[in-house]
């Protein structure tokens, strides 16, 4: 585990405002309860709680990936009527403690679902 640092900052803030994901029509998942998560000289990646995701559209992959910051990520394939998309989310199940607040939250690959939008 690499600590953050001010060479490697990692912030943790609350989302101002509605979040949705959606992927052929099919909300994904909605909350008001959004993490936005910035990591360095990355763009802010949004973090929605599991209780918001619809996970009877979810299949847990076999993808698994380490950052050294926050832990093992899982992955998550979404499986809609008319549309799948392969590892569409990321989850860190168990985090390093440092990063214990996106325990149980999803994360989505803009690329991999139709839209991430804001809402009011």
């Amino acid at each position: 585990m690499k600590a953050i640092s001010a060479d490697h900052p990692i912030t943790i803030t609350p989302y101002p405002q509605g979040v949705r994901v959606l992927l052929a029509g099919e909300v994904l998942a909605q909350t008001r309860r959004a993490l936005a998560l910035k990591e360095g000289s990355y763009p802010p990646v949004l973090y929605i709680p599991r209780d918001d995701v619809r996970m009877d559209l979810f299949r847990k992959t076999s993808n698994a990936t380490h950052c050294p910051y926050k832990g093992e990520a899982s992955y998550y394939s979404a499986l809609t009527a008319s549309k799948n998309s392969e590892n569409a989310a990321w989850s860190y199940e168990k985090p390093f403690d440092q990063m214990a607040q996106i325990k149980e939250y999803f994360a989505f690959y803009p690329n991999r679902v139709d839209a991430i939008e804001t809402i009011d």
